[in-house]
């Protein structure tokens, strides 16, 4: 690992396995080449995208962001309350960090002082939103690390000391496979000492209308973060992809609980990529899966969250019952 120390306050590590050129390079080579045709949704969150999904977050249709807010506003008191001076905050995901200002204000109102440490793949956002917040909160430390999640926790895991709170915020976990998602947080579970927690958003089911909207909104900009996909391609390794021949589509599957999101070629075409050396055709109406996000009920959540043994200390759900958060802790734990 790499680290830069740009202030007394921040330090920013970059993870050896951070994604690289040449990793996005094979994983576009085998997933336009496959049946059906892929593409994996870690790529959407460069820079660019990074930034469009923040425009997602303030969208009125898009419930999501609105909701855990509340819940973070109401709730954050009583969570900085439960830990003790000393305590990490540590983030996966955090990309602008705005909604975690709700922790970490209530931590600093509680003790003064704060060691938050986020995990992102976008090593850019991660140095911005870290920057903006040290000017913010005087009293805040901040040790980042662009990289994965798995990563970044191992090398936190090694060095920090007291109890961490683990946020993973948003619907993130939704964009796993549900067998996935119990895998990934049971090999977190077992990272954390006796005295860590974690607290995980999770979108509800609903009715399909306002999922759909959510993920169709009126000013095309999740269309415009899913067709930055095909523009990073044509960035990065020299892609000819023409946005216009292609558009953004996504349906809920109410029993599966399940939005599937694709990228659908608009006309039979051909699309070359220089650095890979070779070309893609598409049908008419060929989908291109870009992310599922998983929807799902408070007893769902309470079952993965058993399976991956871990139990359940308290359970918040937004005024709409739209979205939740959970605090769970290792089964092991005091």
């Amino acid at each position: 690992m790499k680290a830069q120390a740009l202030s007394g306050r921040l330090t920013i590590v970059t993870a050896e396995s951070v994604f690289q050129p040449h990793t996005f390079a094979e994983d576009v080579a085998t997933g336009l080449a496959g049946s059906p045709k892929s593409l994996p949704c870690q790529y959407l969150y460069d820079e660019i995208g990074s930034h469009i999904f923040e425009e997602i977050c303030d969208l009125p249709e898009y419930y999501l962001t609105r909701s855990e807010r509340e819940i973070l506003s109401d709730q954050a008191g009583e969570i900085a309350r439960g830990f003790p001076n000393g305590a990490v905050l540590v983030e996966l995901g955090s990309g602008s960090s705005i909604k975690t200002r709700f922790l970490i204000e209530a931590f600093l109102a509680e003790h003064g002082s704060l060691h938050y440490d986020p995990i992102d793949i976008s090593s850019a956002m991660l140095k911005k939103s870290s920057l903006e917040l040290l000017e913010e909160y005087e009293t805040l430390e901040i040790h980042a690390v662009a990289g994965e999640y798995q990563d970044g926790l191992e090398k936190l895991r090694s060095e920090e000391e007291g109890d961490k709170l683990v946020l993973f915020l948003g619907s993130t976990i939704g964009n796993f496979e549900r067998e996935d998602a119990a895998r990934f947080l049971s090999g977190l579970a077992k990272k954390f000492a006796p005295g860590d927690r974690l607290l995980i958003g999770a979108d509800l089911r609903k009715d399909s209308k306002t999922i759909e909207a959510a993920y169709n909104d009126d000013a095309g900009t999740t269309a415009r973060f899913n067709l930055n996909l095909l523009a990073r391609i044509n960035r990065e390794l020299g892609g000819n992809f023409d946005l216009s021949r292609f558009r953004h589509c996504a349906r809920y599957l109410d029993l599966e609980g399940r939005v599937e999101i694709h990228i659908e070629s608009l006309c039979a075409q051909t699309v070359r990529v220089e650095l890979l050396d070779r070309s893609f055709d598409f049908a008419r109406g060929e989908l291109i899966h870009t992310e599922n996000s998983h929807k799902f009920s408070i007893a769902e959540i309470s079952a993965i969250i058993d399976l991956c043994g871990m139990r359940i200390i308290e359970q918040w759900v937004d005024s709409r019952e739209l979205f939740s958060l959970t605090m769970a802790a290792p089964k092991r734990g005091r």
